[in-house]
């Protein structure tokens, strides 16, 4: 039995669970749906994961912060990098299409800024720097995106200017 792992576990908006965990040897994200086949970062859309598996495309990736949206996930890595798979419908995943993502696939736009904390909306996504700049992308109706009368669907991290620091 090893007693060195510790693991936190965040709820999906449809009650799947999705988990980060690490031990002294290594760091790894493990993800599960039930209701939805469409975000476990396997290889098929297909499979239903009913137990924690791990997310195998992380391996080497030391994952400091996991967050699941309704059919999306994102992870944010030690170095500051965010990676997001599941549905990209909306662009919530950040690659500037609506493809979805079998696989976790770094959000390239990001790249030059250090993510401190990542949260995944059921459609949407949201980044904030360690000098408090805060992106976010996905379906921008009713404004949850923040950035004011434009309402589209962002496909790229769009910094929010109304929160830019110095402002």
């Amino acid at each position: 039995m090893q007693t060195d792992a510790s693991f936190t576990v965040t709820v999906k908006p449809l009650g799947a669970p999705s988990a980060l965990g690490s031990s002294e040897s290594e760091y790894c994200v493990l993800d599960m749906h039930i209701g939805s086949e469409r975000n476990a970062g396997s290889a098929s859309y297909q499979e239903r994961q009913l137990l924690p598996k791990k997310v195998e495309a992380l391996a080497g990736q030391r994952v400091v912060v996991v967050s699941a949206g309704e059919h999306h996930s994102l992870a944010l890595t030690a170095d500051g990098a965010v990676w997001s798979w599941g549905d990209g419908a909306l662009g919530q995943l950040g690659h500037g299409d609506q493809q979805n993502q079998l696989l976790p696939k770094k959000v390239e736009t990001l790249e030059g800024w250090r993510v401190v904390a990542v949260s995944a909306g059921s459609d949407h996504s949201l980044a904030l720097t360690a000098d408090g700049a805060t992106f976010a992308w996905g379906k921008g109706e009713s404004g949850c995106l923040g950035h004011g009368e434009d309402l589209s669907n962002q496909l790229l991290p769009k910094k929010v200017e109304a929160w830019a620091p110095g402002l």
